[in-house]
């Protein structure tokens, strides 16, 4: 139970503490600035509490929004406070402070006109970061006499306070076919969801479930299996937009719902690719290296999009003459639409992949995935070079940091820099040293017969290039190549080395062991979004790094060369340990209370 305190009596004919009610507060009454701080005082210290203006006037959105969002410590409307547990010592510090300046620190007198917005303004100054909800067309107010009060009230009446919430519930900048084909109907399947009190989780979950029956159908190999398969994969998604939208309709967001959120997605797409490959099996088509090669390529895409972002989160004097053509470029309406669906983002994905699948073949459906994604990786990823090579900007510490951390490197890598950065290796820019080592091993396990010692050396190289290229700060204009072309050499050379065993079973083992070392690099970017940073270093050292993988993998591969069935049971193992391991730590930092919980905006009202 929350408590709200209304800083005086509720006016003559008011909802407000029939509405705070509604919202689950339990609602207290202070006559003065005195009662209200003994009121605050009284309030367990790890429980929500709010401060209201008796005479607000509002919609019941507007205060659930101020006062019930999970992930702000503290947000404030025209009217109306709130400060969670983090938050509270800061605001008893406010109201007393406050309090003293009106002269109104003791006795029972009536609190002073406009003291939550007096009392957020205290919490800025203090360190506290107030969330101030855009309410679009909703009234948040505080009246100040009869005709104001009734004019709010009017305004109130004219605006649809369950449109707006629907309308809210939609995710801001969604692709074409999410925009157009789902999210018209899936906010009212969230509001039925709500209604009957069903928690985003659960939504997630089931979304989870329909798409791994949906990779069973696919794994059959029969079309009718296909088209059970492309059917229940539509469904999943649409469950996987309800479950934002009802965080969003209800303001029911959590640490763990995050963790799903984050990492459920591409569980169901890769499970999907998966049951596509075992399916085109049954019917005597390998194409596990086609589902690897869709899974690498996406994965190094979404990479590139983490770097980028991350890179230029806070860079200052960020100009750009491709940023301005963008811009301008947003203004026309139809371009906008055109330039989402060219980089076959999730929606426009899997509606390719379902009907693919219901009509096609796996084989045809990896092809149209690998080419789609990486036409769309491509115009990407040269808009972000021409951004940054016509950009005047200077990258943050923290900026460096979080690509150091995306880049994963292991204790090889940190021993190549420290030898290699006092040769004055070091001294080339970042990117270019990660080009060099992802060209030394890439071409090597391409060219050279399996399990030549050649590759070995090349992988080797790989090693002492990747550490002197973290070896500095990535502050350069294209050092945010790096972690995807870490992540290019490392994926690639676990598919190429099991596409060329001899053992059929190479590449499905490598597939799960690419799965699990890409969990590992998605559940890093989603720390480092949150605020919370990388994993733990123990982490990373225990797992190898990108660049200790990458040459187990190429020692393995040596020894096991006469030997394929052995090389598959080490991918096995390899993938079963690193699964392990980053599955747990994943789990108990998600599920632990200081968490982050990540998640994309409602359109504004």
């Amino acid at each position: 139970m929350s408590t709200a305190i209304l800083t005086g009596p509720p006016a003559p004919g008011s909802s407000l503490d029939g509405d705070l009610r509604s919202l689950g507060f339990d609602v207290r009454i202070a006559s003065g600035a005195e009662e209200a701080g003994a009121l605050l005082a009284a309030v367990p210290a790890g429980e929500r509490v709010a401060l209201v203006d008796p005479r607000f006037v509002g919609h019941l959105h507007a205060l659930r929004l101020t006062l019930t969002d999970p992930r702000f410590p503290a947000a404030a409307a025209p009217g109306a406070l709130t400060a969670q547990r983090e938050a509270r010592p800061a605001l008893a510090r406010a109201l007393d402070a406050v309090s003293a300046t009106s002269g109104n620190g003791a006795g029972a007198g009536t609190l002073t006109d406009g003291l939550t917005d007096s009392l957020a303004e205290a919490l800025d100054a203090d360190g506290v970061a107030v969330h101030r909800p855009q309410l679009g067309t909703l009234v948040a107010t505080v009246p100040t006499d009869a005709e104001a009060r009734h004019e709010a009230r009017a305004a109130v009446e004219a605006v649809d306070d369950e449109a707006v919430r629907l309308r809210s519930a939609v995710k801001a900048h969604d692709g074409f076919f999410t925009t157009f084909f789902i999210s018209p109907y899936s906010r009212y399947i969230a509001r039925w969801c709500a209604r009957r009190g069903l928690t985003p989780n659960q939504v997630t979950t089931a979304s989870l479930l329909t798409a791994l029956v949906a990779a069973g159908c696919a794994a059959t190999g029969e079309r009718g299996g296909y088209i059970a398969a492309g059917v229940l994969l539509l469904v999943s998604f649409v469950l996987d937009c309800t479950d934002g939208q009802l965080a969003r309709y209800a303001l029911k967001y959590s640490t763990m719902g995050a963790w799903l959120d984050a990492t459920f997605d591409r569980a169901k797409e890769y499970a999907f690719y998966a049951g596509l490959a075992l399916g085109a099996a049954r019917n005597g088509d390998d194409v596990w290296a086609l589902a690897l090669g869709a899974m690498v390529l996406m994965t190094c895409r979404h990479v590139v999009d983490f770097s980028f972002n991350e890179a230029n989160h806070d860079a200052t004097a960020n100009t750009s003459p491709t940023a301005s053509l963008s811009n301008r470029l947003d203004s026309v309406g139809w371009t906008v639409w055109a330039r989402r669906m060219i980089i076959l983002p999730i929606g426009e994905r899997w509606a390719m992949i379902a009907v693919l699948t219901a009509f096609t073949s796996p084989r045809i459906v990896f092809w149209a995935l690998i080419i789609g994604c990486a036409f769309g990786a491509c115009y990407t990823t040269a808009g972000r070079v021409l951004r940054s090579l016509t950009r005047k900007a200077n990258r943050t510490d923290r900026a460096a940091q979080a690509l150091a951390d995306l880049a994963d490197s292991g204790p090889l890598a940190g021993i190549a820099g420290r030898i290699f950065g006092r040769a004055g290796l070091a001294l080339l820019p970042g990117f270019v040293l990660a080009f060099v080592a992802a060209g030394v091993v890439i071409p090597a396990v391409l060219v050279r017969p399996f399990g030549d010692s050649g590759t070995v050396v090349a992988a080797a190289l790989y090693v002492m290039f990747a550490g002197a290229a973290v070896a500095r700060p990535l502050k350069g204009a294209l050092d945010w190549l790096v972690p995807p072309l870490f992540r290019a050499a490392e994926y690639t050379t676990v598919l190429v080395l099991a596409a060329r065993s001899d053992s059929p079973h190479a590449l499905p083992a490598a597939f799960g062991l690419v799965a699990a070392v890409a969990y590992h690099h998605y559940d890093t970017v989603y720390r480092i979004r949150g605020g919370t940073g990388a994993p733990p270093a123990w982490l990373v050292r225990v797992t190898g790094g990108h660049e200790g993988r990458t040459l187990l993998v190429t020692v393995l591969a040596a020894l096991l060369a006469d030997r394929g069935d052995d090389f598959t049971l080490a991918l096995t193992a390899l993938a079963v340990a690193v699964a392990l391991v980053v599955l747990v730590e994943s789990i108990r930092f998600w599920v632990s209370s200081g968490a982050p919980a990540v998640h994309d905006e409602g359109e504004t009202a």
